[in-house]
């Protein structure tokens, strides 16, 4: 079922999303050649629960024949498209790591991805990361009351497409979110608008388009987690938790709740 939320729900939502984008901003700074993504991954941790959150990925297990995933975040490295396991990776001058986060408090999930730079990376990457969260912001600002699931869908892939010849990553998308991280409805990044539930107030999305430079066809790697490219294309994920309300998107994992960049696409962040 879809949950929807009141008005002091929502609320209680906004404050863990900005657990996650206040460590996520941490970690956006603390990218650098050498650093591995452990050392990304123990920072998260801290962040989190010095701030009085849980970690929503550590332990997380949607399956039984799944292990549970071991980090706090997911970091995936340039090919790797999502779910990518910290550990002793080092990242390298030119890399692109995509750093998904999610934290609980009081019962409420936040969930958001950024892809950052390692160093000097090539016009390619840097042209992808833009193509990908301005997509993202596209989505963000067609959550609006009375619209349709799929107006998100279709304002991601019209987006995208209009840059460029990216993969738009059909396998993986967004979710609804909540007291769970991951809740009816599934958001694909792709389709026709005007189809799925209605954008009722009260309702908790997470948009997040993966696009590549290649294929949009994936693999999973032999950890049981890591997605990566099927042709070693580069990969950038984007990702934030909006809240549709009557004022607006409300977008909760952003410091400024949306404002700047969705004013930039001539839309009201509920803030």
């Amino acid at each position: 079922m879809i949950q929807i939320k009141t008005d002091d729900e929502i609320v209680l939502m906004r404050a863990a999303g900005l657990v996650v984008g206040r460590t996520l901003e941490a970690l956006a700074a603390a990218v650098a050649p050498g650093v591995t993504t452990g050392e990304l991954d123990a920072l998260a941790e801290s962040t989190i629960r010095s701030a009085g959150a849980v970690p929503s990925f550590l332990g997380y297990r949607p399956h039984p024949s799944i292990p549970p995933f071991p980090g706090s975040i997911c970091a995936s490295v340039n090919d790797e498209i999502v779910h990518g396991i910290p550990g002793q990776r080092v990242l390298r001058d030119g890399d692109i790591v995509s750093i998904d986060c999610g934290a609980i408090l009081a019962g409420w999930h936040g969930d958001a991805a950024v892809t950052v730079g390692v160093g000097t990376v090539s016009e390619m990457a840097r042209e992808l990361m833009r193509v990908t969260e301005t997509s993202m912001w596209h989505g963000l600002a067609a959550a609006r009351l009375g619209g349709r699931l799929t107006d998100i869908s279709h304002a991601v892939e019209s987006y995208a497409r209009s840059q460029g010849d990216y993969g738009v990553v059909e396998e993986y998308g967004g979710h609804g979110i909540g007291t769970e991280m991951h809740q009816e409805p599934h958001l694909l990044n792709y389709g026709r608008p005007g189809r799925g539930p209605t954008l009722r107030k009260g309702l908790a999305l997470a948009v997040e388009p993966m696009l590549t430079t290649g294929s949009r066809h994936t693999q999973e790697l032999d950890d049981g987690w890591t997605v990566s490219t099927v042709d070693g294309g580069l990969s950038a994920h984007f990702e934030h938790t909006v809240a549709v309300t009557e004022r607006g998107p409300w977008v909760l994992t952003a410091l400024d709740g949306g404002a700047q960049r969705l004013a930039a696409l001539g839309v009201t962040a509920a803030t």
